[in-house]
Order: structure tokens, then sequence, then C-alpha cells
């Protein structure tokens, strides 16, 4: 439970993100292709930290499992 708690919140956190980059997009502070490259930043960071989430999640089973 706490495992989809934390990607909800890394998914929150995302969306705030990009938000802020949208609205330098739109005061002309970033570019298109800058904003692009931002959001893909960060998608690849939600991916990356989900996946060790899910990861610690499982390993928390498994041991839980073991006893």
């Amino acid at each position: 439970r706490s495992g989809e708690g934390a990607k909800v919140s890394i998914r929150n956190i995302r969306r705030d993100a990009v938000d802020k980059f949208k609205a330098q997009k739109k005061a002309n502070e970033l570019s298109e292709d800058d904003l692009k490259d931002a959001e893909k930043d960060v998608q690849e960071l939600t991916d990356k930290y989900t996946k060790l989430i899910d990861k610690a999640v499982k390993e928390k089973e498994q041991e839980v499992m073991s006893l």
C-alpha cells in the first residue's frame, strides 16, 4: 500500500513540474524544444523512481513471505 502511495506522490510531483514548465513556456521563458526536453527528463525520473519503489515493495513482500 505504501508503495502505491509513494508512486502517486511521484506522479503528483511530475504533474506539478510539467505544469511549471508549461507556464514558463507560456511566459516565453522556455522554448518548445526545451519544454519537450524537460518533460522527457521528468518522465525518465518518474519511471526510474517508480521502478525503484516497485523493486523495494517486491523485496519486502518476499522478505515477509519468508518469515
